[in-house]
Formats: C-alpha cells, structure tokens, sequence
C-alpha cells in the first residue's frame, strides 16, 4: 500500500528476465535505433529514449538508471512500445516536481489524446475522477474520502486481522515443506484484508486480484484486466446503494462530501489498486533481502535484524512502485535544465532518485532513516496510508518467519525473474523450502 494517490500498480505475468548483459545490448541499441514514439521526451536534444518495460530492464534496473543520468536530473525514457516520457532521475528534482502544483498538473487529458486509445498504458495513467487525477479543491475532495476512511482502520484490529489471514494462508502450504511466497502468501494477502474493509464477497477474490495483478502489464490485457476489476466494484457500490453495511465501500457512499456512484467506484478501486499490488512486492521483495543478505543471516528470526528494517531498505533501494507520480506540465517549461513541453508526460523515478540519498547498507549496521526515501512520494500527492501499510506488511513477515523460522530459498536469488513493466519492482515468484509442520 506505498500510496492510494501516488501508486497504482503493475504487474506482466509470467515473463521471463532477461539477463545484465542482455538489459546493457538491448538499451544500447535503442539509443540509434528509431522509436516513432508519441509526443515526449528527447526532442530538446534528440536523445532516443531508453526503454524501462521489458525484460531487459526488469533484470537490472540501476544499470539503467545511472545510464538515464547521463541526460541529467531528467532523462528520455520509453514507457511502451512508442509512447515516451519523460523520467526524473535526481532527488532533488524529484522532490520539486513533486511539491510544485503550480507548474505541474495531473490530469492526463491532454497527454491521452496522444496516444492510442486502446493503448495498455492507459489503465494507469488514462484519467478518471479520482484523486491520483486531480488538481486543487476536486483532489482535496477527494482524497479527503480515502483520508478519512483510513483513519477508521483501528491499528490493532487491522494487525489482527492481517495476522489472522496470514495465519490461514500459511496453514494452505506448512505441511507441503514448500511454498511460492508471492502466488499462495504476498499476493493473497492484501486482498483478503481489502475484503474485510470494504466487504468484498469472498467469491469475487480471485477476480480482484487477476484484474488489479493485470491491469498493468503494458500489454492487451491490461485494459480487459482493469474493466473487469471496475465491473467488479460498480456491482458492489449499486448493492450498497440500495443495503448498506458496515464497510468502508458504504461509508464512501455517505461520505459527507456526496460522491455520485462513477466516483465512489473510481475512489474504491484506485484504493484498492495502491494498496495491493504494492503491498504484495512490498511483502515480497522484503522476504528476498531477509532471505538472501548476509547481514540478517543468524538473526532474521527473532534476532537483531528486523522485518521492519528490511522494509526499510526495500523502500530506499527497491520500493515496490519504482517510476511513477505522473505530472504534466500546464505550460511549456524549463525544468532542471531539460526543456518540457505543455501537457508531456513526466514521471518520477522513486528507485533511482532513492539511490542517491539512500543510507549505506554495505557495513555490519543498517542505517536507516538518515533522510527521507520517495517511496511514499511527496508532497500534496505523498500516500496517506504510509502507516497501514507499514502494518500489514511488517505483520505478514512476522507471522510467516515466526510461523516456518527455517525457511530457504529453493532457486538461487540470481535466477529469480521479475515481472516486466515500467512503473514496479515484483519479483514473478519466490519459491522457499521449508521442514514440513504438521499434516
């Protein structure tokens, strides 16, 4: 849940990485090789833009962020094939985009009549009335909706119910001695909790989490994917018009800031898109590091280093959502050196503009919190949910580590793929190894 206005999120099942060699040839060949891209990016200085969709950069993204920063703060990038963008790579320019709300905007309409309207990118970054969206007093009205809700989630009973699902998932796999952590645990997760907040029919688990999980793949599927999940709330938010319950969907609906029915579906689905898929690669990629850095080894169960600490470190070195805050400029601009055209397309790099200012991991001590990491983002548009978030994921971890404390990886973590894609940082599956309990 790294953000309900600053992140959506993205997922490319089942593709394979490609490897470091590969991403370096790939890239490479896009600099002289032409794109027909949309609109954006490099006309200022007729760089070609560098792709950050596929395999190649799934498999080593910072290889190609200190390559983008050859361009400066801000660099050309190709987000599907030929649509471009512009990617803000530098910390502090990140942080100026992000908090300037007088130059910037972000609503994506004039953006989306440059690109094909059937083109994957647009259920993430096609617009709709929700506050991801929106300007001023309309994204203050609505925020203040998912703001307000949230507050109604008592952190004690939000840990027990996490710690109570997590508990369920785990007796499906303890006796089988092995588990794919992100398909039958991290993945499952979030959207059980989601279903206790906003009173989801558990029959229509499955459809929520194949439609957010796919809604961003940056292929065909991608639009199907985020229909059915909207078919799926609009079905829902109709039901509670007419009976309401106890649940956060029929409190949006009597919020007193009277949304219609279209907006209450968008706010419920933009909540629920932020706060599962980058809790699952929050919870996954957080497993990774306890599993595979020496610096945990001996103490990961139970011991001095925490879970807490190792979401710490995935926030500042691979936060679940790595590119994203999509702004456009409402006039033509000179930002950071880089000369940006009303309306372009701009997203932030919160992995590579971290990167800069992350605290050093390679001593005996972790050292977090020295400066503030963008995984939430910033300003006007930073995540309201940093707290229930951090909540759900530290207690999924604890409760699976306390639960199966000999747990391995059963692939070596080189051979592990991530999921293509521009915007997150997933690994496609985590397979462990465990002593069998029970059965």
């Amino acid at each position: 849940m790294t953000s309900t206005d600053a992140a959506v999120t993205s997922t490319a099942e089942g593709a394979g990485a490609a490897s470091t060699d590969n991403a370096s040839t790939d890239n490479a060949s896009t600099d002289n090789a032409s794109t027909g891209a949309a609109s954006t990016g490099s006309a200022s200085t007729g760089a070609r833009p560098i792709p950050i969709y596929g395999p190649a950069f799934a498999a080593d993204p910072q290889h190609v962020y200190d390559r983008l920063r050859r361009y400066g703060a801000v660099a050309p990038v190709e987000i599907s094939p030929g649509v471009e963008a512009l990617l803000v790579t530098d910390y502090q320019a990140a942080l100026d985009l992000l908090r300037d709300t007088d130059t910037f905007s972000k609503d994506s309409r004039a953006w989306q009549r440059t690109v094909s309207p059937t083109s994957p990118l647009l259920p993430v970054l096609g617009y709709r009335p929700t506050a991801f969206f929106s300007d001023g007093e309309v994204h203050a009205r609505y925020r203040q909706v998912i703001t307000d809700g949230l507050a109604l989630l008592e952190p004690h009973l939000l840990q027990r119910r996490v710690a109570e699902v997590a508990q369920q998932l785990i007796d499906a796999f303890v006796a089988t001695g092995s588990a794919d952590l992100i398909a039958q645990y991290a993945r499952q997760l979030p959207v059980y909790v989601f279903n206790t907040w906003f009173g989801v029919p558990e029959e229509h688990s499955a459809r929520l989490v194949a439609g957010i999980a796919g809604m961003m793949e940056s292929t065909e599927k991608a639009v199907a994917a985020y229909g059915d999940l909207v078919s799926v709330v609009t079905g829902m938010v109709a039901e509670r018009r007419e009976r309401p319950r106890h649940d956060l969907t029929s409190w949006f609906l009597t919020h007193p800031v009277g949304l219609d029915n279209d907006e209450v579906v968008r706010q419920i689905t933009l909540t629920m898109i932020a706060g599962h898929q980058p809790t699952t690669n929050l919870i996954g990629n957080a497993l990774l590091r306890l599993l595979t850095d020496a610096r945990y080894a001996g103490s990961l169960f139970g011991g001095a280093m925490t879970a807490y600490q190792a979401i710490d470190e995935v926030l500042w070195h691979e936060p679940p959502m790595a590119n994203l805050s999509a702004h456009y400029p409402r006039y033509d601009v000179t930002f950071h050196g880089r000369e940006i055209p009303a309306g372009s397309l701009v997203l932030v790099s919160y992995a590579a503009a971290n990167s800069q200012a992350a605290p050093a991991t390679d001593g005996a001590e972790l050292r977090s919190g020295e400066s503030a990491h963008l995984a939430w983002a910033a300003g006007p548009h930073a995540c309201p949910a940093r707290d229930p978030a951090l909540l759900i994921a530290i207690t999924a971890i604890e409760q699976l580590t306390s639960r199966l404390s000999d747990l391995e990886l059963s692939t070596p973590a080189e051979d592990l793929l991530w999921r293509p894609g521009p915007f997150h940082r997933a690994l496609v599956h985590l397979p462990v190894h465990f002593h069998p309990v029970g059965g």
